[in-house]
């Protein structure tokens, strides 16, 4: 009974598993054969030799820098704000469906229209230098100085800040009322109530936030390249377009070790993350 039950199960799972197959851990697994290999008509094995000429180029330390100080400023900003928002509209304020709509609106504009909008406003002839010639101060290049990145940063959080309000404030109105108002007759504060009641029961989404918001850190290449094209300012060139132009190179045994890399440090912090999660949880149910 039991092995015609395993039987049965592995044909009904067996379209996922082929898909799966076929789509991830086979190209996989060709990736990580380019990145040992010297060229795909000789393919001599170099071992880590791709890996260390990989590690020596300029473009992609300069990539690496970059991609890790955007997401080291965006994601930690993009919890905090978007949590506070949510702490915000929980409460009884005035045009509160007013600021929600603003926050959600940017989930329903295509990307390359809030470019436009970043292109009118932050152009040397655009908006904010416009603004800032009527204040006495000269205009700046934003998307070609040292403060591109900031932009991009604004840009960031404007358009992922609305979904991680939507998850915050889902986690927040699951929160059992009877905990809260008890808590309330007791006299307990504002902070004490957040930090003993609630984060215990929004933990979960906070990490769900981060990994996510971390994804989209890492794909923030669409939005830099219609700002800035396939070179932009030095601050603003992202592992993305390293990736991107070297597969225009057709430099496969770079292209597959950049690959690989990047996804064992993804690994890396997303297993950090769950592992922070659950020692958080413990410390908070202690």
């Amino acid at each position: 009974m039991k092995t015609n039950k395993l039987k049965k199960d592995f044909l009904f799972i067996s379209p996922s598993l082929t898909g799966v197959l076929i789509f991830f851990i086979i190209p996989f697994g060709v990736v990580i054969y380019y990145s040992g290999i010297d060229g795909v008509v000789s393919r001599n094995p170099v071992g880590l030799g791709n890996y260390v000429n990989l590690m020596r180029n300029t473009a992609f330390q300069n990539a690496a820098k970059n991609t890790a100080v955007f997401s080291l400023f965006a994601v930690p900003l993009s919890i905090i704000l978007s949590l506070g928002m949510s702490l915000v509209l929980e409460q009884s304020i005035p045009m509160k469906s007013v600021i929600r709509t603003f926050f959600l609106s940017p989930l329903m504009v295509p990307t390359a229209s809030v470019v436009l909008i970043w292109q009118v406003m932050f152009d040397y002839h655009g908006v904010v230098n416009e603004a800032m010639k009527l204040m006495g101060l000269s205009s700046v290049d934003w998307i070609k100085s040292d403060y591109s990145q900031w932009v991009v940063v604004i840009l960031f959080l404007w358009k992922n800040l609305g979904y991680n309000m939507v998850l915050f404030m889902s986690a927040l109105s699951n929160i059992p009322k009877d905990i809260l108002e008890v808590a309330k007759l007791d006299g307990v504060g504002m902070w004490k109530t957040f930090w003993y009641i609630k984060m215990r029961f929004i933990t979960p989404s906070i990490f769900f936030v981060g990994i996510i918001s971390l994804i989209n850190s890492f794909k923030v290449f669409r939005e830099v390249y219609l700002l800035a094209g396939d070179y932009p300012y030095d601050s603003l060139y992202m592992l993305q377009h390293f990736m991107n132009n070297t597969f225009r190179s057709l430099d496969y045994q770079k292209l597959s070790s950049a690959a690989i890399v990047m996804s064992l440090v993804m690994i890396v912090i997303i297993g950090i993350l769950f592992i922070s999660e659950n020692k958080l949880s413990r410390d908070l149910e202690g």
